[in-house]
């Protein structure tokens, strides 16, 4: 107890807490895309569960991996070298989940471009509960990734268990409350898919870079993606207002 009670009437470790939660924040925005994009390819009666359960299973997963911090750091240990780099399981997973993320990203690119009329699956009672389960297992696999990622960047930040706890329920929540508008609003502008899923590839890769040891400041990413939703920003407005004048 006097432990906790040293934190809140420590300035310094309020600047951790709040830097950290805008971290988490802003590294949910790459789960959050991917979620949100996921669960449209469901009926829209599954949606919003897939969604809750998704980042529900983000939350458990996160504080479970805080649960065991002395285990995640000693992730960051070389296992083997290969092309004179030293990975370690971080690398690896990371590297996987890029994979997944770019294939995901692309297949579901290329469904956009060259739809099929047989791809309708979730007509079928038995294809709904596949369909479901399918994506609740594949938000779960990227959970999995950015939470370590996650967990492992905030070690760095601050020593502070319970710091990490607040900041990580703290960013879920928000992910909880945005993601329903997120995923409502992709959906109504079918533009804004394919930047969503152009935002994953790059994300796939970076995870995929940042494993063979070329990290790419996340600044860089963040910026490119803001400047590209600014420019579809503009690009809607236009939209818009060429329907208005069309209609008088």
């Amino acid at each position: 107890m006097d432990y906790l009670l040293h934190l809140a009437v420590d300035p310094a470790a309020w600047v951790a807490l709040v830097t950290l939660i805008a971290m988490e924040v802003v590294l949910g925005v790459d789960n959050l895309i991917f979620i949100s994009i996921l669960t449209n390819k469901l009926p829209q009666q599954y949606r919003q569960k897939a969604r809750r359960i998704g980042i529900s299973l983000a939350l458990i997963l996160r504080l479970a991996l805080l649960g065991t911090v002395a285990i995640i750091v000693t992730l960051t240990t070389p296992i083997f070298t290969l092309f004179g780099h030293g990975f370690s399981w971080r690398d690896l997973i990371l590297i996987a989940g890029g994979l997944f993320l770019v294939w995901k990203a692309t297949k579901e690119i290329h469904h956009n471009v060259d739809p099929h009329p047989d791809d309708d699956l979730f007509d079928a009672p038995a294809a709904v509960s596949i369909g479901f389960t399918a994506a609740i297992v594949q938000i779960l696999l990227l959970d999995l990734v950015f939470s370590i990622d996650s967990i492992i960047t905030a070690v760095g930040m601050t020593e502070h268990i319970p710091i990490m706890i607040i900041a990580v329920i703290v960013a879920v929540s928000c992910m909880l409350l945005a993601a329903d508008p997120l995923a409502k609003f992709i959906e109504a502008n079918p533009t804004v898919v394919m930047l969503a899923l152009g935002f994953l590839i790059m994300i796939g890769m970076t995870l995929i870079a940042d494993g063979f040891g070329a990290h790419v400041p996340k600044g860089y990413v963040y910026a490119a993606m803001g400047f590209s939703a600014a420019i579809e920003g503009l690009n809607m407005l236009a939209r818009q207002r060429h329907e208005k004048v069309a209609r008088k």
